[in-house]
């Protein structure tokens, strides 16, 4: 007979069974616990993406001389490992929830919406626009502008993602319909991160050319606002991950991502930005290909 008390053992349980028993709960729940602890430390990447981005370069004083803006892209990469990891904790454990779905929206938002665009009004040193009596510059209106319109397409991205999901609109989980956050902000981050690579080497090279400067920073506002818009748009983007690695991959595959991973920490800098724009303009690409007549040979 079962008593109240958890702990009092059937007549066919020994005490070996019940102590195994509960270490079982007990891991059980540990593991329970592992999505939500990754999911946390997602958002909380983005907010340290926007504290180290905040800093000031010349007082800031970082290891292996990252400058704040490298330091806050590589939070941001930080923050797609963890909500990659999550994602896969929830469904190993079996442990999805309301609760999950809405708490990984949030850290989504901090981490893929307002970090990218925080990062990129920094970039290109954005003072005070409307409200500055001495430096309100056309461009410093535009370039926040901008912000404001990447983080609210962020905001309306993931709500429509969890709409669809709620409405099974997304079965099959081998395409996104628009560019998902994750990819938008590896595209800010990614074109972040390469630009500070490129300024430190001109900074040693003392060249003092500085018209790639202005160029590179018109182009990041004109790059945010595209990826805001394919956040929002009907384009169909490929979930790289379910489409080739999710069941056993053919050989061809596993050659291919071997050679990226080894190739890329070359020119590490330049591989994530070209990765990331491909991708980014890979849903288009196939888009307009898709409307091009092409003449049949006779």
């Amino acid at each position: 007979m079962i008593t109240d008390d958890d702990s009092s053992l059937t007549d066919s349980q020994t005490p070996a069974d019940d102590k195994h028993s509960k270490r079982h709960i007990a891991t059980h729940r540990t593991l329970a616990v592992l999505p939500t602890l990754c999911t946390l430390a997602n958002g909380l990447c983005g907010f340290l993406a926007i504290f180290f981005a905040s800093r000031i370069p010349e007082n800031a004083q970082l290891l292996w001389h990252w400058t704040p803006l490298t330091t806050g892209a590589i939070f941001i990469f930080m923050g797609m490992f963890f909500d990659t990891l999550d994602g896969r904790l929830a469904r190993l454990t079996r442990h999805t929830s309301n609760l999950g779905e809405q708490l990984d929206s949030m850290s989504d938002m901090v981490t893929f919406g307002v970090a990218p665009a925080y990062l990129v009004v920094q970039l290109v040193a954005v003072e005070i626009p409307f409200l500055s009596e001495q430096k309100d510059h056309i461009f410093d209106r535009i370039a926040l502008a901008i912000a404001c319109i990447y983080v609210a397409c962020a905001a309306l991205r993931l709500a429509r993602f969890n709409l669809n999901v709620k409405s099974n609109l997304t079965t099959d989980h081998m395409s996104f319909e628009g560019l998902p956050t994750p990819g938008a902000a590896g595209t800010v981050a990614s074109l972040v991160l390469l630009h500070q690579h490129l300024l430190a080497n001109e900074l040693a090279n003392e060249s003092g050319d500085n018209r790639w400067i202005t160029i590179a920073s018109i182009a990041m506002v004109a790059i945010t606002l595209l990826t805001a818009l394919t956040m929002v748009s009907r384009l169909r983007y490929i979930h790289l991950a379910n489409r080739y690695l999710r069941e056993r991959a053919p050989i061809q595959y596993i050659a291919i991502i071997v050679a990226i991973a080894l190739l890329a920490p070359i020119l590490l800098q330049e591989a994530l930005a070209t990765g990331f724009i491909l991708y980014a303009l890979s849903a288009p690409t196939l888009r307009l290909a898709g409307t091009i007549p092409f003449r049949s040979r006779p």
